[in-house]
């Protein structure tokens, strides 16, 4: 797949990359233009309409409307997920999964679309082993060509910084609760 984090051939092995670079060279996050959600006015996320139409619950989907790019809106108190201009398109309940950023109180919405990564099963392998092997699985997974985080990720493009950041949440409460 040409321009997803999903590469079609293996990419040599770059020197000394970050956690999210892995996934996130094959598939960059990109600003909406100068697009602010219409209710929170938080400036969108490009998302692509096949995220729309994989995530949008069926009876739902033909109001999509037929253009190439939406907005996703990352702002965690916000309802809206989709934006197009100075319209709301759909909100949280419009979809047929939880998005994890919009519910960051609940430990059961994945983090990681593609391999069922919640911030409950990556807390129990730190319990269970005292470090998670989270991340380095899903750049395994990447670089095999496994993920489809366009499709399967409602903000329609690579995890791991979502992943990351709830790795360093988590292992700072374990460790506040060893002590």
């Amino acid at each position: 797949m040409s321009g997803s984090c999903c590469p079609s051939s293996p990419k040599p092995e770059p020197p000394q990359k970050t956690e999210t670079e892995d996934c996130c060279e094959y598939h960059p996050p990109q600003k909406c233009g100068p697009e602010k959600c219409p209710k929170c006015q938080e400036l969108g996320k490009t998302v692509q309409r096949m995220t729309l139409g994989s995530l949008v619950r069926p009876e739902k989907r033909p109001q999509i409307p037929v253009v190439d790019e939406f907005c996703f809106c990352r702002n965690p108190q916000c309802d809206v997920v989709y934006f197009q201009s100075e319209k709301i398109i759909f909100r949280k309940g419009d979809l047929s999964v939880k998005v994890g950023i919009k519910e960051p109180d609940n430990p059961t919405v994945p983090v990681c679309y593609c391999f069922g990564w919640t911030p409950k099963t990556i807390r129990a392998e730190i319990e269970a082993t005292g470090k998670t092997t989270v991340v380095d699985q899903i750049k395994t997974q990447v670089k095999a060509g496994n993920c489809y985080c366009e499709v399967t990720n409602p903000q329609g493009s690579c995890c791991l910084g979502n992943v990351t950041n709830v790795v360093k949440q988590v292992a700072a409460l374990f460790r506040e609760k060893m002590r």
